[in-house]
């Protein structure tokens, strides 16, 4: 599910920031899963807390050019 930095840098920042949401609700939603110990691959978590990281250094770099 990991996309690539630069097709990230091709979405508005409206895309940019309701992909944000929904991975951050996805997250939300695995700390559940994780403390009713049904969590199958915790790892995951780990990815999704990359892409956010990822998609808020965008918006940043956004802000900081313009």
């Amino acid at each position: 599910m990991k996309t690539k930095t630069n097709d990230l840098r091709n979405l508005t920042t409206e895309e940019i920031n309701k992909k944000i949401d929904s991975l951050k609700e996805e997250l939300f939603n695995l700390r559940f899963k994780k403390a009713m110990g049904n969590l199958e691959n915790p790892a995951h978590m780990r990815e999704l807390r990359k892409e956010v990281a990822r998609l808020k250094t965008i918006l940043k770099e956004r802000e900081i050019e313009g």
